[in-house]
């Protein structure tokens, strides 16, 4: 007795069934053999049967009083061991039934993509010609660290690996590949442009060669690089399109983007001044041509976010969806209510219910 209550408590936490889920009840419910209740008519009828007159054995009773005794409460409540009976045939058919609460359940498989995202931090970042008050960096940043939240935390479950560098006159790895935007969230907010001269300067060979050198240890079917810069690489040491072709070579994408309105420039005096001049974007989209990525220009905030939602466009990740069903068995129940049902008719019929041949 002892090992069916424990078995039913199991099945009240939900024990996982091999049973396969043939036909639907309602809701979560489904029973698994449900040929086994064409076994109920037939059992109630033989119970039937054998408490009708015709299965018990006739009484010879010599004199009847010219009126009816008065029923005892035990004869009122005779009919309550046959109704405890056809619950107990009852219950043990559904047992056999096999009951089983399904739980549909949908995996959501992807390759994913590890995304590279590079940005200069150097000295004409400063300027605020993207958004009035705030510097070319600033806005980088927020528009950058959305795109990184969008495809870090894809509420479908495929997430994209997200790095984040920076470069001035030489590069630097904040943030390795990661899924956890809380950590890329934190290296952005510390991303400041150059103050310092020596470390000054628009190394986008550099920057884009150590992206690729990180991708390059990666297991993702799929590599992109998205460079963010406001300038011409004026660091020789290392050649934009040297680096581009390393990229092609290690099949990784890269999309570039010029950000800013204007070229600003010192005068004789140190004093920066705008010009109309616009920067040359002529590597910028033969790195984006070599490597099968694309080039942009943002000249400012709006822009620079169509940017980024048209990169995320290019590069959806690919998912295919499985639906499946786990089914979990609920018999147990079933089972020790009838047997409880059974011993319940039993002990009835033998003490208080009890008849007389």
């Amino acid at each position: 007795m002892l090992a069916w209550i424990a078995q039913a408590a199991l099945a009240a936490e939900g024990v996982k069934s091999a049973a396969e889920a043939r036909y639907h009840l309602w809701g979560e419910l489904y029973l698994a053999d449900p040929w086994f209740l064409v076994l109920v008519p037939p059992a109630l009828l033989l119970l039937a049967w054998g408490r009708s007159r015709r299965g018990l054995e006739p009484g010879r009773v010599p004199l009847l009083p010219s009126a009816p005794p008065p029923q005892t409460w035990s004869q009122r409540l005779g009919w309550v061991p046959l109704v405890l009976q056809a619950a107990a045939v009852v219950l043990v058919c559904i047992a056999l039934a096999r009951p089983v609460r399904g739980n549909s359940v949908r995996q959501t498989i992807s390759e994913g993509i590890d995304i590279a995202l590079v940005v200069d931090r150097s000295g004409s970042m400063k300027y605020d010609d993207l958004e009035p008050g705030k510097t070319r960096l600033d806005v980088a940043k927020q528009v950058v660290g959305a795109f990184a939240e969008r495809r870090m935390t894809d509420r479908v479950g495929a997430s994209d690996s997200c790095a984040l560098l920076t470069f001035a006159q030489y590069p630097m790895l904040l943030c390795p590949f990661t899924l956890d935007y809380g950590a890329f969230e934190g290296f952005l907010e510390t991303v400041h442009y150059v103050r310092n001269e020596m470390e000054d300067g628009t190394a986008i060979g550099r920057g884009l060669a150590k992206a690729v050198s990180i991708l390059a240890e990666t297991d993702a079917q799929s590599k992109v690089v998205v460079l963010l810069t406001d300038g011409e690489n004026n660091v020789p040491d290392i050649l934009p399109l040297k680096a581009a072709e390393l990229a092609r070579e290690k099949g990784v994408k890269v999309y570039t983007v010029l950000a800013g309105r204007y070229a600003f420039q010192e005068d004789v005096f140190g004093r920066v001044y705008r010009t109309e001049r616009e920067l040359d974007a002529t590597e910028l989209e033969q790195i984006a041509e070599l490597t099968g990525g694309r080039f942009f220009r943002a000249k400012d905030r709006d822009s620079l976010e169509r940017t980024y939602a048209e990169i995320e466009r290019l590069e959806r990740t690919e998912r295919r969806e499985e639906r499946y069903t786990e089914t979990f068995d609920l018999y147990f129940e079933f089972l020790l209510a009838g047997l409880c049902a059974y011993l319940a008719a039993w002990t009835s019929v033998a003490t208080w219910a009890r008849r007389l041949p």
